[in-house]
């Protein structure tokens, strides 16, 4: 029972790897025969684990979400780690293009995006703190920024080749950097 519980476990990533190849280069409106054939799995495999498109598309996003979650746990108590996390994040904006921009795109009130930009800043509560305490951000910066930060960073999505899009995310988590730093002992 295990080896089947793995074995599809396998085939699920591997379906997921597949989408967020092909949603890279053709969008998410992409036909999901192209996933089926990147995956090299049966279209009934593909419907087995993800019943339509908006399945397929949100376990993506929960997957993103608990990669946040992993690099956050693996940077423990660092007070660098919230802008290790923006890097991350803005690495995952140039490599799936297309999950990006559904996440920007969808309804902000949509259930499962509500609750995935909910964990985001439940996870990056703590990490703010820690680099608000240390004097790296400034102290007015809030949990509800996330959003705002990952909007800009969105910005990269409008490179055409994958280079273009990290040299628009280098430069602008250079300026997040400078903003989020803010003014020292300025007065309001």
């Amino acid at each position: 029972m295990t080896s089947q519980r793995a074995d599809a476990a396998a085939r699920r990533a591997l379906i997921l790897d597949a989408a967020d190849a092909v949603f890279g280069q053709h969008g998410v409106t992409a036909p999901l025969d192209l996933v089926v054939d990147r995956a090299q799995v049966g279209r009934a495999t593909l419907y087995r684990n993800f019943p339509d498109r908006t399945a397929l598309v949100e376990a993506l996003l929960q997957r993103a979400v608990t990669r946040i979650a992993r690099q956050v746990q693996a940077l423990g108590e660092r007070d660098d780690a919230l802008f290790e996390v923006l890097e991350g994040m803005a690495a995952r904006i140039v490599q799936s293009p297309a999950l990006s921009d559904y996440w920007r795109a969808v309804d902000p009130d949509d259930a499962s995006i509500k609750a995935a930009r909910q964990t985001i800043r439940d996870l990056l509560k703590a990490p703010m703190q820690r680099a608000i305490d240390a004097g790296l951000c400034r102290a007015d910066l809030q949990v509800t920024d996330i959003s705002l930060i990952s909007g800009m960073l969105g910005a990269a999505l409008r490179g055409k080749s994958r280079e273009e899009r990290a040299k628009l995310a280098a430069r602008a988590l250079q300026l997040l950097r400078g903003g989020l730093q803010g003014p020292i002992n300025a007065e309001g």
